[in-house]
């Protein structure tokens, strides 16, 4: 692989563009490689709970090169490939299959056949199949496969043409044609789920990342043939966490424990185990960070008894929110502060004076609390391709060996944390037409391919309150992008709202966590914490809720059975509640204004908040 470079932010090595991603960068097309291009490159992030669950050692961020001195420095970033290889030139269009040996650092390819010698460009379409393989679609076996003659049906050639005619605006105007023998074929067709196969095309078993030394598996999957740039060539796995507080972990506490495992040679230390060389980096590092070589060699070993002495953790298995929801919701919250965790309750700021809605939105919220200072940590596990079908089609980021570390990435923001009235919900919830209404979105979320990412978020059973929250979630970034300074894209949501086992002691939560995702921008404005003190919090539920009474595509949004991938959706669109994909946790599925507002059918939880609202507006008004 050559040293040419592209710029990509950070924080998108994680997504969209994190291993198997697809970038596309001025006109040119990349796909990001595994972790084994990454070398010994990369800044440690620590976040034991994640490590834990994953169960993995610890995690890297991409490292950052100084901006314009990419020429002059030696760390490099993870590796991306050129993909796809068949290229065409836009003025002769003749195709190339592009190989690595003709790549010029920071050059584009080129025509060599033109005298302008213009950019080329990148096939539109390649091929994907459910077990996660890519390649490029065998363009010479496409053109040939319908032949009119014995000399088509015997050429061997990859001499292509990719040819435009003005006869019609699809695909069908748009054919690859072999110069040697005339054969050719047009698009029209090519996305149809049996197209390849019937012209006998195999899937390759391989990424466009790896090389002849790697062992392509024997894969027996139909490759499909799909856009380049489809939402359903990626599924990234990515799992967050967002560093709170733990007094029952001493290793997180102690400042010289921390000290000692963000130095960059930690990683190294735990990768050699019992190798010769160990003692030397003990020492080391024990110089460094002005600690006994003794206390390195203690911690060294609690880390790798704690990596190798049980099975893999299945990454379902630990709920990081239940930690995440004592954090926000312990009266000791503010006294627990740390500098990657800095909360304080302040409430809604409740007056004897105040209006009826106000009065009914206080008897439904139970806690508020500004946090002045997170740090959220975001790891990238695997991907899926074509269907986003679970752990059983997820290709690791080390295909080759189980990952030691996986690829992450840090960011530090504010947030307002919101939990709800417990009985409140208990009651509006055990209504039969509330009930009746999500058991059709989980009759959907059964059907739905997805089912598995979802339960991680959503538990065994999907509860009327996690659909409800989720919703004024999506309603609060929406209304926090016109009063905070931030944009909506800048803003992520966290849904306390699980279902647990039968049998469980994990508490009932009920509540929404909204916070800044895009510290490398925009870092800490404080204009998030204000609109969570009072009276702005107050004042912005209530805005949120009138709008969402209201959607320009109504009554066709109101009215809905089922929106989305696998009608997963119901009142929601992009009109009023649908969000930027970095903002929602879990994709822009189980979406209904209903449970909000309600409507002649279903009782909304905060029905009579905007009722009242409505009848203080009207008696204002006639005041007036």
């Amino acid at each position: 692989m050559k040293d040419i470079r592209r710029k990509v932010r950070r924080a998108q090595t994680i997504s969209p563009f994190g291993v198997g991603g697809i970038i596309d960068l001025q006109g040119e097309s990349f796909v990001a490689a595994d972790i084994r291009s990454w070398g010994n490159q990369g800044d440690p992030v620590d976040s034991p709970r994640l490590a834990r669950k994953l169960g993995v050692r610890g995690f890297r961020a991409a490292a950052v090169i100084p901006s314009g001195k990419a020429q002059y420095v030696s760390r490099r970033g993870p590796g991306y490939v050129r993909f796809p290889r068949w290229l065409f030139c836009p003025k002769c269009r003749m195709m190339t299959h592009w190989r690595p040996e003709s790549e010029h650092r920071d050059k584009p390819p080129k025509c060599g056949r033109c005298s302008s010698a213009p950019q080329l460009a990148p096939m539109r379409f390649i091929q994907v199949c459910r077990d996660g393989h890519m390649a490029d679609v065998d363009w010479q076996r496409w053109a040939h496969s319908r032949p009119e003659g014995h000399d088509q049906r015997q050429c061997r050639m990859k001499s292509l043409k990719f040819i435009t005619t003005p006869d019609s605006s699809g695909l069908d105007a748009l054919k690859v044609a072999c110069i040697t023998c005339d054969a050719y074929r047009t698009l029209e067709g090519i996305s149809q789920k049996y197209i390849l196969k019937q012209i006998g095309a195999r899937c390759s078993g391989s990424q466009p990342w790896q090389t002849s030394d790697d062992e392509c598996d024997d894969c027996e999957e139909m490759p499909r043939a799909v856009q380049r740039g489809a939402s359903n060539v990626y599924f990234p796995l990515v799992h967050s966490a967002i560093e709170i507080p733990s007094p029952s972990d001493p290793e997180t506490d102690d400042e010289a424990a921390q000290k000692v495992m963000n130095h960059g040679m930690w990683e190294e230390l735990i990768e050699t185990g019992y190798a010769p060389v160990t003692d030397v980096i003990v020492k080391h590092i024990a110089k460094k960070c002005d600690v006994s070589a003794e206390f390195v060699d203690e911690l060294r070993r609690a880390h790798t008894t704690d990596a190798s002495a049980g099975p893999v953790v299945d990454a379902t298995v630990e709920d990081l929110s239940i930690a995440e929801w004592a954090a926000f919701t312990s009266s000791d919250s503010e006294k627990g502060s740390t500098a990657d965790f800095s909360v304080r309750p302040v409430g809604l700021g409740a007056h004897e004076d105040e209006p009826a809605s106000l009065d009914l939105l206080h008897h439904r919220v139970h806690r508020v609390v500004v946090a002045d200072r997170i740090r959220e940590v975001r790891a990238l596990e695997g991907f899926s391709r074509y269907e986003s079908e679970g752990r059983e089609r997820l290709v690791s980021v080390n295909p080759v060996a189980r990952a030691q570390w996986l690829p992450a990435v840090e960011s530090h923001g504010e947030g307002i944390f919101i939990s709800f009235n417990e009985d409140a919900l208990d009651e509006w919830e055990s209504s039969p037409a509330v009930l009746s209404w999500v058991e059709g979105i989980e009759g959907n979320l059964e059907a739905s391919f997805q089912i598995e990412r979802l339960r991680e978020k959503t538990g065994p059973r999907l509860l009327p309150r996690f659909v409800m929250l989720h919703t004024l979630a999506h309603q609060f970034i929406r209304q926090l992008s016109y009063d905070s300074g931030y944009n909506a894209a800048s803003l992520r949501e966290r849904v306390y709202a699980r279902s647990h086992p039968v049998g469980s002691r994990n508490p009932q939560q009920a509540g929404i966590f909204i916070y800044t995702a895009a510290g490398d921008s925009e870092g800490t404005l404080g204009g998030l914490v204000r609109q969570g003190l009072p009276p702005h919090l107050a004042n912005t539920l209530v805005r949120l809720l009138e709008s969402a009474q209201w959607c320009s595509q109504d009554p066709l949004c109101a009215d809905s059975t089922g929106r989305s991938l696998a009608n997963l959706n119901r009142a929601a669109c992009h009109a009023c509640t649908l969000l930027p994909e970095t903002c929602c946790e879990i994709g822009n599925t189980l979406l209904d204004r209903t449970l909000l507002i309600g409507d002649g059918q279903v009782s909304g939880f905060f029905q009579p908040v905007i009722q009242a609202a409505f009848e203080e507006s009207a008696a204002a008004i006639d005041a007036s």
